[in-house]
């Protein structure tokens, strides 16, 4: 079968159906009930024996439910960054879970990509290219940007470099590196929730605003930016 001369196909959306699809069973079967700090509260004894005894497997099946998680965007993505912190340490933590998150972007930014992006680049207006030019010239500096700073839900962030022509080395390498830093204070959290729990407590999951946090974020996302303000003033003139 030929396709079609803009590049759609009924073929092309499968993966992105996939991950629909998955998302919508999430819900269908309140899976989300899961995901919260109240069932980690009731279960934290036997996990954390459970996870002591079989530390290589649990860190499997927390690295394969945090790929699902962010693959089929499903939320939860900050209760599970805790719980790693808690069950693991804030280093092996957040290894794990930059990877696994990583890995979890990339197949939702590929599967975007496949299923819409040439289509959706391809319809864009004057307006939309200019916006696609501008981004893929300094994609890396800005996809750092979008992931040091937490403006936007995460899942936009891995969706949106699709449309925009990003390409894979850059998003992966601003992924793998940017997620860092705001990955660290949520296993620290974690690290810590056994005494918020004691208290009766819930994880403050605004700390990453706090100005001592979101400050030096923003210092690194503004380093991240030194190459496109230098392209901006300075690279036309060389």
């Amino acid at each position: 079968m030929t396709e079609p001369e803009n590049g759609f196909s009924l073929g092309r959306l499968w993966p992105l159906g996939l991950l629909l699809a998955g998302l919508a069973g999430f819900f269908a079967f309140d899976l989300d009930a899961y995901l919260n700090f109240e069932t980690l509260r009731e279960n934290r004894a036997f996990l954390s024996e459970w996870t002591s005894t079989h530390q290589l497997l649990s860190i499997m099946v927390y690295a394969s439910i945090y790929i699902a998680v962010v693959a089929f965007s499903l939320p939860g993505g900050a209760v599970m960054t805790i719980t790693g912190g808690f069950l693991f340490g804030p280093v092996l933590a957040t290894s794990v879970t930059v990877v696994s998150a990583t890995i979890g972007a990339t197949l939702l930014f590929l599967a975007a990509q496949t299923a819409l992006g040439d289509v959706l680049r391809a319809k864009a207006g004057p307006a939309m290219q200019k916006m696609q030019e501008g981004f893929r010239k300094n994609e890396l500096s800005y996809m750092f940007v979008l992931r040091l700073v937490p403006l936007f839900p995460f899942f936009i962030v891995n969706l949106t470099p699709a449309f925009l022509g990003v390409s894979l080395r850059s998003y992966v390498i601003a992924t793998l590196f940017g997620i860092i830093p705001g990955t660290f204070v949520f296993t620290l959290v974690g690290n810590g929730l056994g005494t918020v729990f004691d208290v009766g407590g819930v994880p403050d999951l605004g700390i990453i605003f706090r100005p001592e946090i979101l400050l030096p974020i923003l210092g690194l996302a503004g380093l991240a930016l030194i190459p496109v303000v230098y392209r901006h003033f300075w690279g036309t003139r060389a």
